[in-house]
């Protein structure tokens, strides 16, 4: 009967530890959350960003560009000083490998990076613009 019951036991605590694994492709459907800490995933991107960036042949470019989750943007701009029309294109963007810029699928200086709640404009290169005047090519997000 002592063996009876152990063997029982025995059984139980088997099958206790043939408990399926979760199935990999029932978690198909979920979003892999990226493990990186970058603008594109850390920060509250989207909305609307303003400025007004320096112009050589006018008194300033009035932007504004409005991000949308689906990553398409609104850029409108008008040259003070010069006329009162506002340029408005619209498209896409995309971001960058390491998720800190985004790049505008329209011709022209084109890259932003992307900060807590700024845009800053980059040089034709990519690369952030540096020195007395880099204050001048960063757009603020509006509440």
């Amino acid at each position: 009967m002592k063996y009876f019951f152990s063997l029982v036991l025995l059984m139980l605590l088997v099958l206790a530890s043939c408990k399926d694994k979760p199935n990999q492709q029932e978690n198909k459907n979920y979003d892999v959350l990226p493990t990186a800490d970058n603008s594109r995933y850390a920060l509250d991107w989207d909305g609307v960003y303003k400025g007004i960036l320096p112009c050589a042949d006018c008194e300033g470019i009035k932007t504004q560009i409005t991000l949308h989750q689906d990553l398409t943007y609104v850029k409108e701009q008008t040259y003070l000083g010069k006329t009162d029309e506002t340029y408005t294109t619209t498209g896409k963007f995309s971001w960058n490998d390491a998720g800190s810029a985004i790049r505008l699928d329209h011709p022209k200086p084109n890259a932003y990076q992307v900060g807590e709640n700024s845009l800053f404009a980059l040089d034709i290169n990519g690369e952030k613009i540096t020195g007395d005047l880099s204050g001048f090519y960063e757009l603020t997000k509006s509440p």
